[in-house]
């Protein structure tokens, strides 16, 4: 069985990165030039933090940074399936960043009071960004789900589309009792309800409204290496770079 501190970086890791790089895809495309240097900064936030908690992996035995993010194929990335999806049209993308970094906010807090003290530190370093990710979805989803029809309509499409994928966030691993009993996570039942308060209270601020999470089937496999077809290609883009001059810094 794997560590289990090994089974969540990776989990986190992943999440980090192949979203970062979504993020990015924004860059020049943005609908405006503020929400083109939000998602670009994020993006670079997001690589950032990937960064560290690979570092984290490293210190447990794993392959260098480097290596871990830019050798490895699909099958072997713990991401959920909800960061590889390609960024579609702006009103998926900002459902996304909604979704998900409530999520990441609720999950880092929780990590600060992690009995595995290097990610508790790290932790309390990446919420203050994260804090920030959050203030920036809830500003344009309370903007865009009170203003015009249209706007509200592509969001509620959006809002449909990515929640069976955003449940799956909280897939569990064979490494969850483990986690939970030695202190190192309170637990992904514990967080998604958490976020799903969350969530709801922002969404009850919009004419959005939230679907009944109880007739949703939840997207599954990311976490146990099955993934969509957009995530091999997307691994063949990033490491490109890798590929040509491995000595390259990122």
């Amino acid at each position: 069985m794997i560590d289990p501190k090994k089974d969540l970086l990776y989990r986190l890791a992943d999440d980090q990165l192949i979203l970062g790089h979504r993020n990015s895809e924004w860059n020049g495309l943005g609908p405006i030039l503020e929400e083109d240097i939000a998602f670009s900064s994020m993006a670079q936030d997001k690589l950032g933090h990937a960064l560290q908690l690979y570092s984290l992996l490293h210190e447990l035995g794993e392959a260098e940074p480097d290596t871990v993010a830019f050798t490895r194929n699909a099958g072997q990335f713990h991401c959920c399936q909800l960061v590889e999806l390609p960024i579609g049209d702006y009103a998926f993308s900002l459902m996304r960043h909604f979704l998900f970094d409530h999520a990441e906010l609720l999950r880092f807090e929780a990590l600060t009071a992690s009995s595995y003290e290097p990610l508790a530190q790290v932790a309390r370093k990446l919420k203050g960004e994260l804090k920030y990710h959050v203030l920036h979805a809830n500003t344009w989803i309370r903007q865009l789900g009170t203003s015009t029809d249209e706007a509200i309509e592509k969001l509620q499409a959006a809002l449909d589309l990515t929640l069976p994928y955003a449940l799956a966030l909280f897939e569990k691993t064979e490494a969850e009792p483990a986690i939970i009993a030695e202190g190192i996570f309170i637990g992904e039942d514990a967080l998604r309800q958490q976020w799903l308060e969350n969530i709801s209270r922002v969404l009850s601020q919009t004419a959005l409204e939230l679907p009944d999470v109880t007739t949703i089937s939840p997207g599954e496999g990311g976490r146990h290496g099955v993934h969509t077809e957009f995530l091999q290609p997307l691994l063949d883009e990033m490491a490109e770079v890798f590929r040509l001059d491995p000595t390259a810094d990122w």
